[in-house]
């Protein structure tokens, strides 16, 4: 195993960054092509960038960033955030106490790793599932999580939604869905309601996912709820900046559904595609993926190396040789290992698919070529 944990993950994305400084500089922005879905953006113009100042910002964006975020995640109040990881700490630091249970449902284990260790913090007791029959709310819990689509784009059944959501009303316990990518993915491609508008008392989504916004957080909820969270956020810095609430804003004001539609149905021919060389690629909503169990699958030479190991060495070959970003080169630590060709993105919408695969292909036999050498894969990911 090469990676084997947080600190490493940290160099490999590191690493991952100066090959992007590289090939910039020397190449220019047009030679990256971000596929990750997270690409974001910082829309603004001349004239909004003369008022980020500490206190006009705020003054100015964030009465702005109270209607369009309200028209997009529903609800009666939101907050932005630096992350989304920020606002499910400050949520879970605001209702949960010591030794109270915390039950998580989602589509597909596992969840993201900032809710277990939001509650490891408080020291709360955690439970998840992806098995709906499983799932149960016991005695002493103080809040239900959740994920409107995983980070692999796994979405949530409407029905087990809202299903959940009465079994958690009915104790009156506080409900919290983390729709990071789900905000949009469920609602435009899905047809799914907004999770506020299921009857969930908070919602969370990531600024930057499926949507040209910073990367940053937006919760919206109940007014009373979303208050009391608000002290928390301010109490530890975790609150969005002026730059990132207008960014937020005009990232709202810019978000096209039809861009989603568009890679709905780009990805039939991407997966066909690339079904002709590997066996083992799945279709997302807005593109395709590779899990590192599926790339393992792929593998026919003998290695020593772990699925995840696969994965980032893959993308970091993917990022060197053509300039395509992948979430395992850049993800933060914890972060899906999964590789997903995500189509959705602005670099994406003028890519010849053709070229992609073979793009795809021949960072693929490289891949078979380095594996057996572990110290040569080592290089790969950490640059020594």
């Amino acid at each position: 195993m090469i990676i084997k944990d947080s600190l490493d993950e940290v160099k490999k994305r590191e690493n991952a960054l100066s090959i992007i400084k590289d090939i910039v500089e020397n190449n220019g922005r047009e030679s990256l092509f971000d596929l990750t879905g997270l690409s974001g953006g910082f829309i603004a113009t001349p004239s909004e960038l003369s008022l980020l100042e500490t206190y006009v910002g705020p003054a100015i964006f964030e009465d702005a960033l109270q209607e369009v975020g309200i028209a997009h995640m529903g609800g009666e109040k939101v907050i932005p955030l630096n992350r989304t990881s920020s606002g499910i700490l400050a949520t879970i630091l605001t209702l949960v106490k010591k030794d109270t249970n915390v039950v998580h449902y989602l589509a597909q284990l596992p969840a993201h790793p900032s809710i277990p260790r939001s509650c490891s913090l408080v020291g709360a007791n955690y439970f998840e599932t992806d098995v709906f029959e499983e799932f149960s709310i016991p005695e002493n819990t103080s809040l239900v999580v959740i994920t409107g689509s995983t980070m692999d784009h796994k979405v949530i059944d409407e029905e087990e939604f809202k299903k959940i959501i009465e079994m958690a009303h009915e104790k009156d316990i506080p409900v919290m869905v983390d729709d990071a990518s789900g905000a949009r993915l469920r609602t435009v491609v899905f047809n799914q309601a907004r999770a506020c508008d299921l009857g969930a008392d908070i919602a969370i989504t990531s600024t930057d996912k499926l949507m040209p916004g910073p990367r940053g957080g937006l919760m919206a909820g109940q007014a009373d709820l979303i208050n009391s969270i608000k002290v928390k956020v301010n109490q530890f810095g975790l609150e969005a900046q002026p730059p990132a609430v207008l960014a937020m804003v005009n990232g709202i004001k810019n978000f096209n559904a039809d861009n989603l539609v568009n890679s709905f149905e780009r990805k039939d021919e991407l997966f066909n595609l690339l079904n002709q060389k590997f066996e083992n690629f799945q279709k997302t909503p807005t593109g395709v993926m590779i899990t590192p169990e599926g790339l393992a699958l792929e593998i026919n030479v003998s290695h020593n190396l772990s699925d995840n190991d696969l994965a980032f060495v893959f993308s970091l070959i993917l990022l060197k040789n053509y300039g395509i970003i992948t979430i395992p080169a850049v993800g933060m630590p914890g972060a899906s290992a999964t590789l997903r060709f995500d189509l959705s993105t602005q670099d994406a919408f003028n890519l010849n698919l053709k070229d992609l695969s073979l793009k795809i292909e021949s960072s693929f036999e490289e891949l078979l070529e380095v594996i057996p050498n572990e110290d040569e894969c080592k290089k790969i990911i950490f640059n020594f």
